[in-house]
């Protein structure tokens, strides 16, 4: 589907539903150099079982018109402008990576529109390495490879459906790639510095009232499970209801252990009481 947001035309994944006016909104948020289809089994799944659902692709990725938003303040302000532009009053929203952090602010920013937010693979400080950021303006393709390998907890992880030819870091390498071919120039290096400038999180965390999840991989290269600690310290401080989930994953979490995250997000989302994973 494509949404009209502020006179930019912005692409969100429906799974070829019509929105439903009867039905709870899903929001799944990417992180930095992806688009909407690293949610592709997750917001299937949620489109076929109760919600109306936007995997977004955010300004200036792939489908989406640019420019490129350069601070999570402004991605987050642009959630509420999408909401806005399908009569979405409220929604259920799923971040990753630099996707966690815009709908940690979204919630902060606007706690009538967010009914809970779940944090995959976060961090406060999400500081990137100057090494890194250079590499990102710099030499691109070097900061993708090196990215890819940091994502994924082995080098052949097993899908939940296996097949022939079917390689998860080889997947993620070319849609880097893509997004980095058909997205804006130095688009990679623009993400990376929305998340290393934010400075908010623990501010933002104590004004959300929503409930959270955290959900992080035990063997996460980029952003540890104890990196997420601070925001849950915040969230606890605030009164805000927070849990964790550790799944047996990298940093490529919806790719690594897609069925667990899957889990984890569709009990939280529709309020069950199931615990998923270890706290």
């Amino acid at each position: 589907m494509i949404v009209d947001v502020a006179g930019k035309p912005v692409y969100a994944y429906t799974a070829s539903r019509a929105i439903d006016r009867t039905l709870p909104f899903a929001v799944f948020v990417h992180g930095a150099q992806h688009d909407h289809s690293v949610w592709a089994l997750q917001s299937r799944y949620f489109a076929n079982h109760g919600f109306n659902v936007l995997a977004v692709d955010l300004p200036g990725h792939l489908r989406s018109a640019g420019p490129a938003l350069t601070s999570i303040s402004a991605l987050a302000d642009w959630l509420a402008a999408l909401l806005d532009a399908v009569n979405a009053p409220q929604a259920f929203v799923a971040g990753h990576s630099m996707g966690s952090l815009i709908a940690l602010e979204f919630a902060a920013h606007h706690p009538e529109r967010a009914q809970r937010i779940a944090l995959l693979a976060t961090a406060f400080p999400m500081t990137v390495a100057p090494t890194l950021l250079e590499a990102a303006r710099e030499r691109e393709p070097e900061a993708i490879a090196l990215v890819n390998a940091w994502s994924h907890s082995t080098l052949a992880a097993k899908p939940s459906s296996p097949g022939p030819g079917f390689w998860l870091r080889g997947m993620n390498q070319r849609l880097m790639e893509r997004v980095a071919a058909r997205g804006e120039p130095q688009l990679f290096h623009t993400d990376f510095a929305a998340c290393n400038a934010y400075a908010d999180g623990l501010a933002s965390a104590a004004k959300v009232r929503c409930p959270v999840r955290l959900i992080v991989g035990k063997r996460d290269a980029m952003t540890p499970p104890r990196a997420a600690r601070a925001l849950a310290d915040a969230f606890a401080q605030a009164g805000t209801p927070v849990d964790t989930v550790m799944l047996d994953a990298g940093h490529a979490l919806m790719a690594e252990q897609p069925d667990a995250t899957l889990d984890a997000l569709y009990a939280f989302a529709t309020q069950q009481a199931s615990r998923v994973g270890n706290g």
